[in-house]
């Protein structure tokens, strides 16, 4: 290896001189503690079966009764309309986002499975979903699987700073 730097032999001796008498610190032999797992942490297995659950209510053959004049919008019966009203205006910020982009259908339904097993677990009242444009396959699937879901209490088009027309807010039914 390469000195780059060398000193000239006046500074090396100040340098002798200066440190006379220092005593070198003492190795720290304190171990760190291994980090703690998070307690809350599922087993792999149990999150694949929540998974595995949730896109189970994913239908491609059911087709809900949905508007189809306006912004793609739904509320589950004996729900508030007010409360979708609220999502359009942006009253609820979403505290999880799932973006779909680059997924086949198939695996859209899982992540769309997996997002409502989620919010179920973490209790999370509004979620995201970024579906994109595209070619319009999932902006126009996705929908039609969320108004199949139980939990689903509704959803609106996203507003502008939360993607607009490529997204959905959704309201998500907690358990009691």
């Amino acid at each position: 290896m390469k000195k780059r730097f060398t000193l000239a032999e006046d500074d090396l001796q100040l340098f002798r001189q200066t440190v006379v008498g220092a005593k070198p610190l003492p190795q720290d032999r304190v171990k760190p503690s291994p980090p703690r797992r998070a307690k809350t942490a599922l087993p792999p297995r149990r999150l694949i079966q929540e998974q595995v659950d949730a896109s189970v209510y994913f239908s491609d053959e059911f087709q809900p009764l949905l508007q189809e004049e306006g912004p793609p919008r739904y509320v589950r019966p004996g729900v508030s309309p007010y409360e979708v009203k609220k999502l359009r205006r942006g009253d609820y910020t979403p505290e999880l986002f799932l973006d779909l982009h680059g997924l086949t259908q198939a695996e859209a339904k899982q992540e769309l499975g997996a997002l409502m097993a989620a919010c179920r677990r973490e209790h999370v009242h509004c979620a995201c979903v970024m579906h994109g444009h595209g070619k319009h396959i999932l902006k126009q699937q996705t929908p039609l699987w969320l108004a199949q879901h139980p939990d689903v209490k509704g959803f609106h088009q996203a507003p502008k700073e939360f993607g607009g027309s490529a997204a959905l807010l959704i309201l998500v039914e907690l358990a009691s």
